[in-house]
């Protein structure tokens, strides 16, 4: 028998048989969700959102924008907030294919890359998503420890080797809820997101009376007098719109269990731009009020936490962290990869493989970190500033992606796949798409000529727009071509 598809509310179901059971192409993690699966609603999608944006590195989003780019804080709090009202933009566009055919990020991406070409830009993703991954593990098993630490005399005892011990139990948990699939990510998400929400709010409201906010509103810029504002916003701006990046592509992973469009579109809307526009202000507020309560400037909370002199706060507060690492960790850095991972061979690699092969170049590339703490190794090499410097160069890398399938999705394709060809290793879609090839290979060598010769520097320095207006620009003519 043939497979098919059909078609109920404006929304396509793939039904599998035979031919597309024994293709190279196809497994059953990757393949369309049906429409029952398609159980996400608007709160869902939005806690989604809160549930990846409170964590750690947005905590600490400001100081990087005031230390790294030279932003005064409300300089760095617009950037924070214009950003993600940009994403939105590319975010809600690359969801709709997700919601419609219910396909995940690395078919959608053999529409313009080809069958094979699907695994460039899917690997570039996957492994950015693997170093994310072991950043927020490492923060996580940071908790883990301090939260054990308050509890465990003997715990403490071990210093950084229990911070390593931590960073593995934290793993086993991301990696466990990860595997048992999308439902658990749900769940996780949707319980957690407004227990977190009632924390920041306690805290904003806790720190208020300690520090005064207007001062630290008017806390002036971090550059020369003489420099270019607007430069030093743009290039602010374009880092933080790198933050959420790598979610502007894959966003068809999650969106593929929407129940329809205007639940993925107001999901987004709702939970992205104010949840990280409010947790960056937290950062900003609690890092300048850390000099009254501790005697020091701190802008990691978990260590402004684990200085506080109160054991049961403390360990309610770790608990909230794990619960707030955890639920980024899982959905941005773990399902990413793992559906990435199994485009490579889908016959071979399902989700729980891809699931531990995420897991396991984490470890590895936080190694150098691990190995610090085991005192085996000694470098000067910090995760913050690791984290700070791939906001602009990694979006450099994924602008193009994100141009490309806007542009195929919406100009090229008329927002219609053949869902069965997506599959099938005999029909319409090539091995290797030469547009798309070009169109991403183009701005990426442009970002790489800027950066080693100094020249053309804005083309990186604005890495994102560039590249996602340039790939685009490039993909339409080159398909415009061929078609005629």
């Amino acid at each position: 028998m043939a497979s098919k598809v059909v078609e109920a509310n404006k929304v396509y179901e793939l039904t599998v048989e035979e031919d597309l059971q024994q293709s190279r192409y196809y497994n059953d993690d990757l393949a369309p969700t049906k429409i029952k699966e398609r159980t996400w609603n608007k709160f869902n999608i939005a806690a989604l959102w809160v549930g990846m944006a409170v964590c750690v590195p947005t905590y600490t989003l400001g100081g990087v924008l005031t230390a790294y780019f030279g932003l005064s804080v409300s300089e760095a709090l617009l950037a924070i907030l214009l950003a993600n009202l940009i994403l939105l933009i590319p975010l809600t566009l690359n969801a709709y294919p997700g919601t419609k055919f219910g396909v995940p990020f690395p078919v959608l991406l053999r529409s313009s890359f080809g069958m094979v070409g699907s695994n460039i830009p899917c690997l570039i993703r996957g492994v950015v998503a693997c170093g994310w991954f072991g950043i927020q593990t490492m923060f996580g098993g940071l908790a883990i420890h301090l939260l054990l630490s308050n509890l465990l005399p003997s715990w403490e005892a071990l210093g950084s080797v229990g911070e390593v011990i931590g960073f593995f139990i934290f793993w086993l948990f991301n990696v466990a809820i990860v595997i048992k699939g999308a439902e658990s990510i749900k769940w996780l998400e949707t319980l957690s997101a407004p227990l977190l929400m009632l924390v920041g709010l306690g805290l904003m409201f806790w720190a208020s009376d300690k520090i005064s906010i207007a001062e630290v509103l008017a806390i002036p810029a971090n550059r020369p007098e003489t420099a270019n504002g607007f430069a030093y916003f743009f290039a602010g701006l374009t880092a933080m719109v790198g933050f959420w990046a790598t979610l502007s592509l894959n966003i068809p992973d999650f969106s593929r269990y929407a129940k329809s469009q205007k639940d993925q579109i107001l999901g987004q809307v709702i939970g992205l731009p104010l949840t990280m526009f409010f947790f960056s202000a937290l950062g900003v507020v609690l890092t300048a009020a850390s000099t009254e309560l501790v005697g020091e400037t701190i802008s990691d909370p978990i260590s402004l936490i684990g200085k506080i002199d109160d054991g049961f706060w403390v360990t309610v507060a770790m608990v909230l962290i794990i619960i707030a690492t955890l639920s980024t960790n899982t959905a941005a850095n773990i399902v990413s990869p793992t559906n990435d991972f199994q485009n490579i061979a889908p016959q071979y690699i399902n989700n729980t493989r891809g699931v531990l092969m995420t897991g396991i170049i984490g470890i590895l590339l936080m190694s150098w970190e691990l190995a610090k703490k085991m005192h085996w190794l000694d470098s000067d090499l910090s995760v913050e500033s690791l984290y700070s410097n791939w906001l602009i160069g990694y979006s450099s890398l994924l602008g193009p992606i994100a141009g490309i399938m806007i542009v195929d999705y919406f100009v090229v394709k008329q927002q219609h796949l053949d869902l069965i060809a997506l599959y099938s290793e005999h029909l319409q879609y090539p091995a290797y798409n030469k547009a798309g090839l070009i169109a991403f290979l183009i701005p990426v060598v442009m970002t790489f000529v800027a950066l080693l010769f100094d020249f053309m520097t804005w083309f990186y320095q604005y890495g994102w727009f560039t590249g996602a207006f340039t790939g685009a620009g490039i993909y339409y003519f080159m398909t415009k071509k061929s078609h005629r």
